[in-house]
């Protein structure tokens, strides 16, 4: 945004939001006690407040108003609405109470309207995450962590009660390979390992042979594998064993088991454990599938959370979608057989990568966008802009949040946390922040 800007002087950009509040994925995706990473959010307010950029919250595109009436009224269009759906497991029992998305889960603690019912019942002792990933991490993290040192961050008031109540003390997380193939990052994972009042149990048996094939991976991959292993087989010294020895949580790594069910609690009301298949891996490098040998094992658990990845869903008829890969089809960044319509994210190349990777991303986006500007190929002549969509969302009695409305709310946000000594308390009730907003 900032770079399109500078590059084309007369550009005007207006970002349309379906939530009532801007910053997407950094407000309700990043956990709350990670506040550096939110720190984006400045730059983004520096480009709001450009003369030439607006927002417009509380519009839903393809419900609120359609691709083809924005395309209509600007020169082009940038989809970047991420990917907002989880992938199913396609088990049996995975319809049972006590059974969520990870997705789900981190929108609930971070605030996000839809996920506000979610009510997570932490009466168990034991809660079984299903994969291996920085999500899976973020939402054992979250578990585990002693409430007290999370009340001074942005989690929300319902959550934060919640975990106070939490019984949770042992959180396993299962991949259906092994410790080469974790998906997540060294950060994460020293986090987790020295996380205050829990220890980690890793199976030494694991990690057999490793120390050799460690030697031909690249560098992040082998530095974090090698804390992997130092973590599973070597002794802790007095301090860290002192730690250990008085922790009263754990959480632990079951590598090469992968989900064929969950299993009923004897009244079949909710979720009592997962069934697993013992796994073992066939092919080499990025080609390693996980397969089953035919053992099962079954994993005892009042919680079950899947977190195995994000998919898009298609956001308007018009638009071209290939649902076999959750994208819109496109050649870097511009969408298929659409000429003005673009793409950038995880819509344009799957749900993988961090916010750095998704913004250098949407960098190379921008720039296909004004290399088709200058060669022609956008059309020529003035559009209304968001004067005819205007028009359009109060036809329909659509009321957009502007960037200074979206102000309002931040202020009453951060009153609300001064109280309690948090950075702030979320909003969750969209129906709220219309009223404060007087909408």
């Amino acid at each position: 945004m900032e770079d399109k800007d500078r590059e084309h002087p007369q550009a005007h950009v207006d970002i349309y939001e379906k939530q009532p509040v801007p910053f997407g994925l950094v407000r309700f995706g990043v956990a709350p006690d990670h506040p550096e990473v939110k720190n984006v959010i400045n730059t983004f307010t520096q480009t709001a407040h450009s003369g030439r950029c607006a927002f417009w919250g509380n519009v839903e595109v393809g419900r609120d108003v359609t691709v083809p009436e924005l395309r209509e009224a600007y020169h082009a269009v940038v989809l970047s609405y991420g990917a907002e759906d989880h992938r199913a497991l396609e088990i049996p029992g995975e319809e049972l109470p006590g059974v969520c998305s990870a997705r789900a889960f981190v929108g609930w603690y971070n605030g996000l309207p839809e996920n506000q019912e979610l009510e997570p019942d932490l009466s168990c002792d034991t809660a079984v995450i299903l994969g291996q990933g920085n999500v899976a991490l973020d939402v054992a993290r979250i578990l585990l962590t002693p409430p007290e040192h999370l009340e001074r961050t942005d989690i929300t008031k319902a959550a934060l009660g919640v975990l106070r109540q939490s019984r949770v003390k042992t959180v396993w997380l299962v991949g259906r390979r092994g410790p080469l193939q974790v998906a997540f990052t060294i950060k994460e994972l020293r986090e987790m390992i020295q996380l205050p009042g829990a220890r980690p149990i890793l199976d030494p048996v694991d990690f057999l042979g490793l120390q050799d094939k460690i030697k031909e991976v690249p560098r992040p991959r082998k530095r974090l594998t090698e804390l992997l292993l130092r973590t599973a087989t070597e002794k802790p010294g007095p301090e860290e064993a002192a730690r250990q020895a008085s922790a009263s949580r754990a959480w632990g790594l079951r590598f090469f088991r992968s989900p064929q069910q969950v299993l009923p609690s004897p009244d079949g009301r909710r979720a009592a454990g997962v069934r697993l298949a013992v796994t073992r891996l066939e092919g080499v490098d990025e080609a390693t599938r996980a397969v089953p040998t035919g053992d099962m094992e079954d994993l005892p658990c009042g919680l079950v959370l899947s977190s195995i990845g994000y998919k898009s869903r298609p956001v308007d008829p018009s638009v071209p979608f290939d649902s076999k890969l959750g994208v819109i089809p496109n050649v870097e960044g511009r969408v298929m057989d659409v000429p003005g319509l673009y793409c950038s994210g995880w819509v344009k190349r799957g749900p993988t990568g961090v916010i750095a990777t998704t913004m250098t991303d949407s960098f190379l986006t921008g720039q296909m966008l004004l290399q088709d500007l200058k060669a022609g190929l956008l059309p020529s002549g003035p559009r209304p802009g968001y004067a005819a969509i205007q028009a359009l969302l109060s036809s329909r009695g659509v009321r957009p949040v502007s960037f200074s409305d979206w102000e309002k709310l931040d202020a009453e946000e951060v009153v609300r946390g001064q109280g309690t000594g948090k950075p702030r308390e979320k909003l969750v009730d969209p129906q709220e922040m219309l009223r404060l907003l007087g909408h």
